[in-house]
């Protein structure tokens, strides 16, 4: 079933602000090598990545088409471990209530700019619709929430 959940609805963004707020920066995680702290600035940087205010190189993949791009956006779930971009990493974890603030903040910012607007290029889904941005922005969020179990 496609993936319908967008960080353009006000709901689906109260949702994830409060499972964020139910991970505790000593919460380890489920999978994967990040710690609460890394995880949390790692989705900072990609808020930022899609607010345009992170640049980030391109990466040649074969996602970067509009089926690839299209079933990793709605339909397939993405396994744990599944690489990101190396700027994604490179800002380290502030102060834990800092950087939620910053969440909040950064993801009220992309849910409230204008679907139809011009949106940056994502780095290895290559160009991509306000609409496109919304659902990834929710499902990416959302995977890192499920590898802290919330």
């Amino acid at each position: 079933m496609a993936n319908t959940k967008t960080a353009f609805d006000p709901s689906a963004r109260a949702e994830l602000v409060r499972r964020m707020e139910q991970v505790r920066p000593d919460k380890p995680p489920l999978w994967g090598k990040m710690n609460a702290g890394q995880m949390l600035a790692h989705l900072n940087a990609s808020l930022a990545m899609g607010l345009g205010e992170l640049k980030v190189a391109r990466k040649r993949t074969p996602i970067a088409n509009p089926l690839g791009r299209w079933l990793l956006i709605y339909v397939l779930k993405w396994p744990a471990g599944t690489p990101t971009a190396p700027e994604l990493l490179a800002t380290p974890p502030a102060e834990w209530s800092a950087d939620l603030a910053r969440f909040r903040d950064l993801l009220e910012r992309v849910g409230s700019r204008p679907q139809s607007g011009e949106w940056p290029r994502h780095p290895a889904f290559g160009v991509m619709t306000g609409k496109q941005w919304g659902a990834l922005t929710y499902k990416h969020l959302d995977h890192h929430l499920r590898q802290f179990g919330v």
